[in-house]
């Protein structure tokens, strides 16, 4: 189909007006770039690099930037705040809580917290030491990556996997814990046999030539490290019990291998595959410091005087020539007058604040549900997991209601260190989310003693423990949003409604990632960016 052109009796606003009606904001940037007001058509398009806002971009069309009132000073809502404010928005962040950055919440000694259950908790850590209650690690190829490069943010390697860290099923009949390294030898070592010993017999003839055949059992006798007869018998890959040292020490491999069915029955095979998920896979990172490295260098970006905290947004009016955002602070009842509002809050909050957004919008926010998650940091008097285990980082896997354990990866060789005791979600994550602090505390202690020992008791200097479903204003570790974010339900949070526009990870693929709400973000600013300077 022909696209219309512009002639003498059609203003270029309406031509635009009409263009966005009809295509969208995708469209509508695409024409601008065709006629000069964008720097190029191909910024419409879902495969080209963001294009930030430029203020240069108003010197185009003759006006100045419009006002935003940002509702959420999450990752999402700093975003959106951020990129605006490299065009001169004037922008307003209202965030109910006393700090920003959301979920991105980074404990250190003397922050408190009081959670809906009424559990208030001091943080008692020492100096330098941390636990990221929210999001911990960044993978590469994120574009959170991308922002704590422009904002000075630097990065370290964290840890993801670890061949020393442990594996410990309990409920497969596991009395002690076994290394990463040895389970993968077991597991990689019997799966390579089977299918040696299968291809050698011909079992693979009718899907492999000979000489295909013969690869694949060269291929898998080193993949398994298996003999000349296909046999899988253990190796150096399962680890020492004496480690190779000076002449005369040549070391002491690890014995009584176990059969084939002992190391299915223990269900180890079932943790490998999390390395290889595209957002597990190593290396990732971490901002030195704490991951509230991020947030609070989007403040400071912001300005502080833009970002309004102990703000509670009691009601949001769409004024069909601008929106008004009502909130209270400080006891007191305060509104917000702008052109336009980015709705940056989790669902579940959103869906209870009072609107004029319509039906579809707030059965949107409904549909999209809430998910738990909790953990518990440990400080420790010492760094014993390095000095008795060799353990550096990495996650110690297991079937208790602990989930996983994380070793810190940052400090090493320090006086003290703090692990992750539990990093849990769902059932487990609600049912210590109904204990004290000091409840927790106990039970995830008595659960990591099966795995590491009584130093995981007796070194033990203090704890603090987070659940998410219990947070204020956000009540919700990750959201749940069935048959993904383009589903038609969802319409009226990806478009705008009226003169408000929603963004956060729940609106992206990859929800519970700061990336997503950073890419949501960006598809909200996008498209108002396009709305003004058409308008």
């Amino acid at each position: 189909m022909a696209q219309p052109q512009a002639g003498t009796g059609t203003s270029r606003r309406a031509f635009l007006r009409n263009v966005g009606l009809t295509g969208g904001a995708g469209a509508m940037f695409a024409t601008m770039g065709a006629l000069g007001l964008a720097p190029t058509a191909q910024a419409a398009q879902r495969e080209q690099p963001f294009r930030a806002p430029q203020s240069g971009d108003f010197t185009l069309s003759g006006r100045g930037a419009a006002k935003v009132v940002i509702v959420g000073g999450g990752i999402a809502g700093l975003a959106a705040a951020y990129e605006l404010g490299k065009a001169g928005y004037d922008c307003t962040v209202l965030e109910a809580r006393d700090r920003t950055g959301g979920r991105n919440f980074t404990v250190r000694g003397g922050d408190s917290t009081t959670d809906l259950n009424g559990n208030k908790q001091t943080a008692r850590f020492s100096d330098g030491e941390y636990m990221n209650a929210g999001p911990a690690r960044l993978p590469q190829w994120m574009v959170t990556l991308d922002y704590c490069r422009e904002l000075g943010v630097p990065v370290e390697v964290f840890t993801n996997t670890n061949a020393d860290a442990y594996i410990f099923n309990e409920s497969a009949g596991m009395t002690k814990p076994m290394r990463y390294r040895t389970a993968k030898a077991d597991v990689y070592g019997y799966v390579s046999e089977f299918l040696a010993k299968a291809t050698d017999k011909g079992a693979l003839d009718a899907q492999l030539t000979t000489a295909d055949q013969e690869r694949l059992i060269e291929f898998l006798k080193d993949f398994g490290e298996l003999g000349d007869k296909l046999d899988y018998e253990g190796g150096p890959r399962r680890g020492y019990t004496t480690v190779p040292a000076a002449a005369g020490t040549p070391g002491v491999l690890l014995g009584d291998v176990p059969s084939a069915s002992e190391v299915f029955a223990t269900g180890v095979g079932r943790y490998f595959s999390f390395e290889f998920e595209f957002d597990q896979a190593m290396l990732m990172f971490q901002p030195v410091g704490g991951m509230d490295r991020i947030p609070k260098a989007l403040t400071k970006a912001i300005g502080e005087h833009r970002v309004r905290t102990g703000a509670a947004v009691t009601k949001i009016t769409d004024r069909g020539d601008g929106v008004t955002v009502t909130y209270t602070q400080g006891g007191r009842t305060h509104t917000v007058d702008a052109d336009y509002c980015i709705a940056a809050t989790p669902p579940n909050i959103l869906a209870k604040v009072p609107h004029n957004l319509g039906s579809g919008v707030q059965s949107a926010l409904e549909a999209i549900t809430p998910q738990s998650a909790g953990k518990i940091g440990l400080e420790y008097k010492s760094r014993w997991w390095e000095l008795d285990h060799h353990i550096y980082g990495g996650i110690t896997e297991t079937d208790l209601d602990v989930s996983h354990i994380w070793h810190p990866s940052y400090g090493y060789h320090g006086e003290r260190g703090l692990m992750i005791g539990y990093y849990n979600y769902d059932e487990d994550a609600d049912s210590y989310a109904a204990l004290t602090p000091k409840e927790r505390e106990k039970r995830a202690v008595a659960a990591g003693v099966k795995i590491y020992g009584e130093k995981y008791r007796t070194e033990l200097a203090s704890s603090f423990s987070h659940h998410w479903r219990q947070t204020p204003y956000l009540e919700a570790a990750w959201h749940d949003t069935p048959d993904g974010p383009d589903h038609p339900r969802y319409k009226p949070l990806n478009e705008p409604t009226g003169r408000v526009y929603f963004a956060g990870d729940w609106l992206s693929y990859t929800d519970a990632w700061q990336h997503g709400a950073f890419m949501s973000a960006r598809k909200a600013v996008t498209a108002l960016h396009a709305r003004v300077l058409a308008s």
